[in-house]
């Protein structure tokens, strides 16, 4: 007789909170709305024409249309997964003595002199060609809690290392 042990194993996920503007929460909001409704009835659509071709054992359509689904309903998950950590931050109750998440901030690159403005934001809103910077990118966790006047050594991926001097912060 063959005994079986089972182990119950609790998995732990860790919930990360998101901070997050009003405007990105509803933005978060619409998306997931967008994604479970129009998004998952063109998925079906998609999969019902191609089952209509015939055999689905050789229909490289089928097989396409499937993982189209598949890779909606995991970025579903997860936008649902943000939108259950999401915090929204009350801007008007923010201090601008330190860097923080919704920060605007002013910084000289002390390499080139360069000076650049970024709003600090978190990763579901970053967005570079608007000068939102996630807070969790180098740069954006170099920064966070820094003052102004304060130089931030920032190591990128790559290991090279940047000194910034932080400029201005505001809200």
């Amino acid at each position: 007789m063959i005994r079986f042990l089972f182990v119950n194993i609790k998995l732990t996920i860790m919930s990360q909170k998101i901070y997050l503007s009003k405007q990105g929460y509803e933005n978060l909001k619409a998306e997931i709305h967008d994604l479970t409704t129009r998004g998952r009835k063109e998925a079906s659509a998609a999969i019902g024409e191609a089952r209509d071709k015939g055999d689905l054992s050789e229909n490289a359509e089928y097989d396409a249309a499937k993982d189209a689904q598949g890779l909606l309903e995991a970025r579903i998950s997860k936008l649902q997964t943000q939108f259950g950590n999401a915090v929204i931050v009350d801007e008007s109750k923010l201090n601008n003595s330190k860097v923080i998440v919704l920060s605007k901030v002013k910084i000289k690159n002390l390499s080139n002199n360069k000076v650049a403005e970024y709003h600090i934001v978190s990763e579901t809103e970053a967005d570079l060609k608007q000068k939102k910077i996630s807070n969790s990118s180098p740069i954006g966790a170099g920064l966070m809690g820094k003052a102004a006047g304060d130089i931030a050594e920032i190591t990128l991926p790559n290991g090279n290392k940047l000194k910034f001097e932080l400029l201005e912060i505001s809200i």
